[in-house]
């Protein structure tokens, strides 16, 4: 039979030994210490979290405003190992970029070699380790306000003031060997020979107009510098 409260006091229990009515006090604080500690611990765990998705967030939209150029750019000043260029004529070409200009990249071949121009635009895709897709990625930047100025056509102006023969490979699969004469807004003259002899008039197997847009590349056949 239970007996009421006030009879059971004078026995151990509630109010004698270890639970006394001052160490009430002191126990619950020591759970309430604990229920603070872990609700701090959630609430840095969801600032952290969101913070995380906020960096992730911005981290995509700055991604997704990088043009393949920027990327071309890091790699020139930072990449590891040798690139590969499919283009648009089914070639590939192998080497390290060596310069990016507004809208061409200079691929230099590994391990020497004359370097090859190739427009942007006739990039299918770039093959690259792991570490240079992701360090292209964060490193990305718009280089030199000079180099951004240097376009496709100041480039073929370049060689023609310099006679330096050149084979252009066109989208089609056809190459041509010769000296450029001169270069347009969105063309050039060249004057074909073999990439070996002379721009000599009894040299000259004939004359093209080459429209900038089917060109896949030009390869200088002499040492030249390019800008």
């Amino acid at each position: 039979m239970l007996q009421p409260v006030e009879a059971r006091r004078g026995e151990p229990g509630l109010w004698n030994g270890a639970m006394s009515p001052r160490a009430i006090p002191y126990a619950l604080g020591v759970r309430w210490d604990r229920f603070f500690e872990d609700l701090e611990d959630q609430l840095d765990s969801e600032w952290e979290a969101e913070r995380a998705a906020l960096d992730s967030e911005a981290e995509r939209l700055r991604l997704s405003r990088i043009p393949l150029r920027e990327r071309l750019v890091a790699l020139a000043g930072e990449g590891e190992g040798s690139v590969s260029f499919d283009l648009c004529d089914e070639t590939v070409l192998v080497g390290r970029v060596s310069a990016v200009g507004a809208d061409w990249v200079a691929v230099a071949p590994e391990p020497r070699g004359v370097g090859v121009l190739v427009p942007l635009s006739a990039v299918v895709a770039v093959g690259l380790t792991q570490v240079d897709l992701v360090g292209s990625a964060r490193a990305a930047s718009a280089g030199s306000a000079l180099r951004r100025r240097m376009s496709f056509g100041f480039v073929l102006r370049d060689l023609a003031r310099k006679r330096v023969p050149v084979r252009v490979q066109i989208t089609t699969g056809r190459s041509l060997t010769g000296t450029i004469d001169r270069a347009g807004a969105d063309h050039f003259d060249l004057a074909l020979h073999d990439a070996d002899a002379p721009r000599r008039r009894g040299e000259i197997a004939g004359y093209r107009l080459v429209s900038l847009a089917t060109v896949a590349s030009v390869r200088p056949e002499a040492s030249a510098t390019l800008p």
